[in-house]
């Protein structure tokens, strides 16, 4: 069973998929850092500063007036917090732009790697040997 299990583990599939979620651990914090950090404060400075995050209706419960979310629910109110899940489906549409972007730059490259170099154009450098055969018979034919 140990043989089967590192067997298992040294395959080359599973040995990728490590690579891969360590590599997409990382690449999520680079993303995430892009949109929280550098998209994020744009949008909200293109629709004047609005932070939707902090919407919130009260269900039930008492909540006072211009209390952040967070107090709110600290609060103990039953909260229907719209404007986190906003946020989070917007968060979502530009990561998955940014990610779209990279594959589509990185598929490029691939390709680019792929494609097999320019062949030179074939020069002619004189009759072949078999045009020099075919034309001496044919003058050995005249001569007769």
């Amino acid at each position: 069973m140990i043989n089967e299990f590192k067997d298992f583990i040294a395959k080359g599939n599973v040995m990728d998929l490590a690579v891969g979620i360590i590599i997409g651990a990382a690449f999520t914090a680079i993303v995430s850092s892009l949109v929280g950090d550098l998209i994020n404060p744009i949008i909200g400075l293109i629709l004047g500063g609005v932070d939707f995050t902090s919407m919130y209706v009260v269900l039930s419960g008492n909540v006072p007036a211009g209390v952040g979310l967070d107090a709110a629910r600290e609060s103990g109110a039953a909260i229907f917090a719209y404007g986190a899940f906003v946020t989070a489906c917007i968060n979502f549409l530009i990561i998955a732009f940014v990610v779209f972007m990279l594959v589509k730059a990185v598929n490029k490259l691939k390709s680019a790697a792929e494609k097999p170099d320019d062949v030179a154009p074939e020069v002619k450098t004189g009759p072949s040997e078999l045009d020099v055969l075919l034309e001496i018979r044919d003058q050995l034919a005249k001569g007769r």
